[in-house]
């Protein structure tokens, strides 16, 4: 019998496989053992307009107008945006801009400051 891996979550030694997948009694956690990392684990990075890394809590610059959808606002060219944070999905930075609010920003329309 192959020994099997200790649970990533809990590190319970009683693990069992169904399958491909490797599930963990005491948590119910479910993992494949043959992928590099978990889903929830990446560390995506993720990369301003001229390629330098954005990290939570830095200074951004708009790169462009953009238009606030539903609204006749537009968010100025040159708009300092400060601490933002970092989600996963299509727009990828959390923010709020003054005079905005709270706002979800693609990062390939700002630039690190």
């Amino acid at each position: 019998m192959a020994v099997l891996p200790n649970c990533p979550q809990c590190n319970s030694e009683y693990t069992y496989e169904d399958g491909t997948l490797l599930i963990c009694p005491e948590c119910a956690h479910e993992w494949n053992p043959g992928a590099e990392s978990e889903p929830g684990e990446e560390n995506k990075i993720v990369k301003d307009a001229n390629g330098n890394i954005l990290a939570d809590g830095d200074t951004v610059s708009v790169i462009k107008d953009l238009k606030v959808k539903g609204t006749s606002l537009v968010v100025k060219i040159g708009t300092k945006v400060k601490n933002i944070r970092l989600i996963d999905g299509d727009h990828d930075i959390d923010c709020k801009i003054e005079g905005f609010g709270a706002m979800k920003l693609k990062s390939e329309f700002v630039k690190k400051i």
